[in-house]
């Protein structure tokens, strides 16, 4: 299959996952001359079921680096250039991606394939895209100017929930592990904004106000939980959260009218075995009490009343209240020195505190409970990976690639893997681009300047040369000046936070021409020091005019009125009320006698019409013909 077009194609990969490992295999087989492979990730212990190109001895290390050392040795003649880093990173500018023939996508997140996509639309680079879900998969190449771009369809938000289901009336278990996750790792510190924004929002006041001060205590806690001198941290933490801050709740009777009320937890009753969980059947939980009997049934599972897995593995295994509870002790990196521990479903410590929090809670509010896979899959996103899914569309991109190289565009399919056994594979023929799309629509150039010295304003009108039309300048979504605010004009791109790497969105104020983006690169070494500290792309982009898409067809046909409007009479009120026009019957030989006979005739005359008897009759130059 190796050409000549490959064997002197410079390529690049993105990601050495599950797709990436398959892919840098075939490429390397297929003599890609030149390969650049970037990956942010490091390799862990659940990868290697999957990316052959790990071993254990690999696990924590960078994957880039290692999967280029394990595939070197296939093709000595391909030179693979590793980089471990992330592609958002400024130097990753629209100048580095311009070096390339063609990118490989393999990307597993929303915002990077984005990113990517918007790079190589400007670099004007094919690229092609791609995923797997289970047994599912997708190969998309994308060209700029001849094919739809990733962004040419709008792509589905992320799943979110409202803050105060998440923070005091949860009802499923994502709801608690999401809490886990944002409320107990410190990635809610910006509480107060999102409590502001939920109020003005329209959800309940008193819930909020609840939760203003649940987030006071709760920031204590933490400040706390950082002291060396801390003692039984996870109980302070337990007492507090699960005990505390759901007595506290239960203070708001309303809440709970329509809804089962949650139930306060009791730390060491659950570890000597002398908590016992009641629930009433339904709702899901109704109330719990001190007893002194042991309970194995209720304590020992989490929050199901379903019997616990036999299974031996740790992950799969059912957990018990207080398998929960010996799970929360994870102060101690906090009071090793570590400020704020972000969860990382690689991590065990996080991820067990996830496990025990989330079902704690799931206890309280009568959900069930998860074993410590689950959560590890709902907490991380986990979308189950295949070998077999991964190797098919692996090998489907490269066959896109060489189609590409060959500039054989006819030949570009978009490619569909289906649990369809009768048909596995399913090609489209690419569509055009969406001429209202905001990326690949879009006017590209490239100005290498000099962030603190280069003006806004002078690159501005420099881009525009003689244009003097009104615009207004954004970067990403803020904007730097418009033509009633020029106030960032004389300021340099380094105190407006416009560096290496980000884009200037030039937007037209009539709408009439194409958007300008232009990428911003770094000055070459022998630039002159007294030279303009900004080079202009030659020839200036000239924006095309936009397409003007006619408006959408109504799906049902607008009827005018043939009612007269009311006189607009300036010296009286006086209106007259008519009655509707009765329906004319449908004539029939009869009536068509009728209506010829003299008194007919008359009445019509009355009426200003005339009654003709065929086509041929002449009318007078003073009378109107009315068709």
């Amino acid at each position: 299959m190796s050409t000549a077009k490959a064997r002197t194609a410079y390529a690049k990969t993105i990601l050495a996952g599950g797709i990436g490992c398959e892919l840098l295999k075939n490429i390397v087989l297929t003599g890609f001359g030149k390969i650049t492979l970037l990956d942010l990730d490091t390799i862990d212990l659940s990868n290697l079921n999957r990316q052959f190109l790990f071993r254990k001895k690999d696990v924590k290390q960078s994957k880039a680096l290692v999967a280029a050392q394990t595939a070197a040795p296939f093709n000595p003649n391909v030179q693979i250039t590793p980089i471990y880093g992330n592609i958002k990173e400024p130097q990753y500018d629209l100048e580095w991606f311009s070096q390339f023939d063609i990118v490989l996508n393999a990307l597993d997140n929303l915002d990077a394939r984005r990113h990517v996509n918007k790079m190589c639309m400007a670099a004007q680079i094919p690229l092609v895209e791609s995923g797997t879900a289970g047994y599912l998969g997708q190969v998309q190449p994308l060209l700029k100017d001849k094919t739809e771009c990733f962004d040419c369809i709008p792509k589905p938000t992320p799943k979110t929930f409202p803050v105060c289901t998440i923070r005091s009336t949860p009802s499923q278990p994502i709801h608690c592990i999401v809490w886990s996750k944002i409320q107990l790792f410190g990635e809610d510190e910006d509480a107060v904004g999102e409590l502001d924004e939920a109020e003005k929002q329209g959800e309940n006041a008193q819930e909020i106000a609840t939760l203003r001060r649940e987030a006071q205590a709760f920031h204590a806690v933490r400040q706390a939980l950082r002291s060396s001198s801390a003692k039984n941290a996870a109980k302070l933490v337990f007492e507090k959260v699960f005990n505390a801050d759901i007595r506290n709740l239960l203070i708001m009777a309303d809440m709970w009218r329509a809804r089962a009320p949650p139930v306060p937890l009791n730390f060491d009753g659950i570890l000597d075995d002398s908590f016992v969980l009641h629930r009433a059947d339904p709702p899901p939980s109704a109330n719990a009490v001190a007893s002194g009997s042991k309970s194995k049934e209720v304590n020992g599972d989490a929050s199901t009343s379903k019997p616990a897995a036999a299974s031996g593995l740790k992950d799969q295994k059912q957990l018990s209240l207080k398998d929960n509870v010996l799970l929360l002790f994870l102060a101690a990196r906090l009071q090793a020195g570590e400020d704020t521990i972000s969860f990382d479903k690689d991590d065990d410590d996080t991820l067990d505190f996830v496990t025990a929090t989330s079902n704690l809670r799931s206890a309280a509010y009568g959900i069930e409970g998860k074993t410590r896979w689950e959560v590890k899959e709902m907490a991380g996103n986990i979308i189950p990976a295949i070998a077999t899914t991964n190797a098919i569309v692996s090998g489907l991109i490269v066959l896109q690639a060489l189609q590409i190289l060959r500039k054989s565009y006819d030949k570009l399919r978009n490619v569909h893997l289906q649990v369809k056994p009768a048909v596995p594979l399913s090609t489209i023929t690419m569509c055009p681009p969406n001429p209202g799309c905001g990326v690949c629509r879009d006017t590209y150039a490239m100005v290498r300047c000099e962030p603190k010295r280069a003006k806004l304003g002078e690159i501005v009108k420099g881009l525009l040369g003689d244009d003097e039309r009104e615009v207004s300048v954004y970067e990403d979504k803020r904007v730097l000046s418009d033509p009633d605010w020029d106030d960032n004009n004389e300021r340099t791109l380094d105190s407006l936070n416009v560096t290496r790497g980000k884009f200037l969105t030039i937007v037209d104020e009539d709408g009439d021409l194409s958007t300008i983006s232009v990428g911003l690169g770094v000055l070459p070494a022998d630039h002159p020091v007294d030279a303009p500290p900004f080079i202009l792309p030659d020839p200036l982009p000239r924006p095309p005019r936009k397409v003007k898409l006619p408006p959408p067809m109504p799906e049902t046909p607008v009827r005018l009125s043939l009612k007269r409007s009311a006189p607009d009479d300036d010296g009286g009120d006086e209106i007259i009320d008519l009655e509707p026009t009765p329906k004319r019957p449908r004539t029939t030989a009869a009536s068509d006698a009728a209506i010829k006979s003299p008194s007919k005739k008359r009445k019509l005359d009355e009426d200003g019409l005339i009654l003709m008897d065929g086509i041929d009759d002449k009318l007078d130059d003073d009378i109107i013909e009315i068709d």
